[in-house]
C-alpha cells in the first residue's frame, strides 16, 4: 500500500488529521474581493480531502472566486436580481421578483447566510408572512426564495436548496367567473360603434391577452391565409411603454375565425383614413390599435374602454383577462380538444386550461343528469 503524503508543496495546501478523526485540507484561494484567504475542507479520510484540496486548487488555477465566508442573503439576493435576473428575464419578472426581495425577503431574513439558512428559518418566514399578507404574497415569496437559492447552488455557494424542502402556501384559486354566451353577444351588439371594437372580437374570439392585443401588428396578420400571429406585446412599465415577448415567450400562429376578417379589414380602412388626417403627426409604428397619432393604445385604455361598453349594456363588469376564459369555455364546450385550447390561447401549462375544461365538462354533465332525470320521471310516471 502506497504510503499517504502528509506534505504538499508549497502553495498546494496542506492535509492534517482532527482530533476528532476527520481530515482538514487548508488551501489559500481568492475572494470575491480580490484578496487571498484561507479555506478549509473536510473529509472522513485522507482520500476524500484530497479530493475536496485538488478541486479548490483547480478553481485557484482558473482564477474562480471562493468565499470563505458565505454571503449574507440581503447580499446575495441583489446580486441575484442584477446579475441573474435582469439580464435573462423579462422586466416585468424582474420588478416582480424585485419588490418580493425588497418587502419581505430582505427585511425578514437578510441577516442569514446562505450556508446558515435552515428549513425551519424559511418555514416559520412562510408562515409569517401568510398571517401578515395572503397565501398567494407567501407562495410567491417561496417561489422567488427558492429560484434564488437554485442559482446559489449553481455557483457553487451553497449545497443544498433549503427552500425547495419546504412546501409552499396554498393559494385558493381565483374563482372563474367568464359571462355567458347571450352577454358575450349582448356586449359585442354594444360594442360595434366603438373604435376598440375589433379589439374586444379578437380578446373573445380569439382569447388575446391585452398586451398581445395592443401590441399586435399588421405585419403579424395575414388576412389573406386567416392567420394570426402573436409574436410580442406591448406593456407599460416605469412608465414607458415597452415591447416585450409573449408571456412565458411563447410566440404562437392561431388561425383566424371567419367573424374577425371581415371587422379587421374595416378597422384598416378606417386607419388609413385616420393617418390620412393626421399627415407628418403620424407615428407609424404599424401597430393594428393605435391612437390619432399612431402610438400604440394605452393598456389600461382598453380595459377602461371595455369597462364602459359592458357598464352601457348592463352587463357585469369582469375583468378583460376573463374574456380569455370565456373563450376557452366555449372552445372546450364545442369540443375542442384541451391540448388545442392551450394552443390557440398560449398557456404555458396543461394544468391551466385543464381546470377552465374541468369547469365545462362539470356543467355539462349536470345537463346531461338532469336530462336523464326528466326522462326517468317521464317513464317512472307513464308506468
Amino acid at each position: 500500500m502506497a504510503q499517504q503524503r502528509k506534505r504538499n508543496p508549497n502553495g498546494a495546501g496542506t492535509i492534517t488529521k482532527r482530533k476528532d478523526g476527520r481530515f482538514q485540507a487548508a488551501v489559500y484561494v481568492l475572494q470575491p474581493d480580490g484578496t487571498r484567504a484561507r479555506k478549509f475542507a473536510y473529509g472522513k479520510t485522507w482520500a476524500e480531502c484530497d479530493t475536496k484540496r485538488r478541486e479548490l486548487l483547480a478553481k485557484v488555477e482558473s482564477g474562480v472566486p471562493v468565499p470563505t465566508r458565505s454571503a449574507k442573503l440581503a447580499e446575495w439576493l441583489p446580486y441575484w436580481l442584477d446579475n441573474v435576473v435582469k439580464p435573462r428575464r423579462k422586466l416585468s419578472t424582474y420588478d416582480k421578483y424585485e419588490a418580493h426581495v425588497r418587502l419581505y425577503l430582505v427585511p425578514s431574513l437578510g441577516a442569514k447566510r446562505l450556508e446558515s439558512l435552515g428549513v425551519a428559518d424559511v418555514r416559520r418566514f412562510l408562515v409569517r408572512l401568510e398571517q401578515q399578507t395572503t397565501a398567494a404574497t407567501a407562495k410567491e415569496s417561496h417561489r422567488v426564495l427558492r429560484t434564488a437559492l437554485s442559482a446559489a447552488c449553481r455557483e457553487e455557494l451553497i449545497t443544498r436548496n433549503v427552500a425547495s424542502l419546504v412546501e409552499p402556501p396554498r393559494a385558493k384559486s381565483r374563482e372563474l367567473s367568464p359571462w355567458t354566451l347571450d352577454e358575450t353577444l349582448a356586449f359585442l351588439a354594444a360594442a360595434r360603434k366603438d373604435p376598440l371594437y375589433v379589439a374586444f372580437v379578437l380578446a373573445i374570439a380569439m382569447g388575446l391577452r391585452r398586451g398581445e392585443i395592443v401590441g399586435l401588428r399588421w405585419t403579424d396578420l395575414d388576412l389573406e391565409k386567416r392567420v394570426l400571429y402573436v409574436r410580442q406585446q406591448t406593456q407599460r412599465r416605469r412608465g414607458v411603454l415597452y415591447d416585450d415577448d409573449p408571456k412565458g415567450r411563447r410566440r404562437r400562429a392561431v388561425p383566424l375565425p371567419a367573424m374577425c376578417v371581415a371587422p379587421l379589414r374595416w378597422h384598416r380602412m378606417r386607419q388609413a383614413a385616420a393617418k390620412h388626417r393626421a399627415g407628418e403627426c403620424w407615428k407609424d409604428g404599424g401597430y393594428v390599435f393605435a391612437t390619432r397619432t399612431g402610438s400604440p393604445v394605452e393598456p389600461r385604455n382598453l380595459y377602461r374602454s371595455f369597462t364602459r361598453v359592458a357598464e352601457s349594456a348592463g352587463l357585469r363588469v369582469i375583468r378583460l383577462h376573463d374574456a380569455r376564459h370565456g373563450c376557452a369555455t366555449l372552445l372546450t364546450a364545442a369540443g375542442v380538444a384541451p391540448r388545442v385550447v392551450m394552443e390557440i390561447l398560449g398557456h404555458s401549462q396543461i394544468s391551466i386550461t385543464m381546470d377552465v375544461y374541468t369547469h365545462v365538462v362539470q356543467d355539462t354533465q349536470r345537463e346531461a343528469i338532469s336530462h336523464m332525470d326528466r326522462l326517468l320521471r317521464r317513464r317512472h310516471g307513464a308506468g
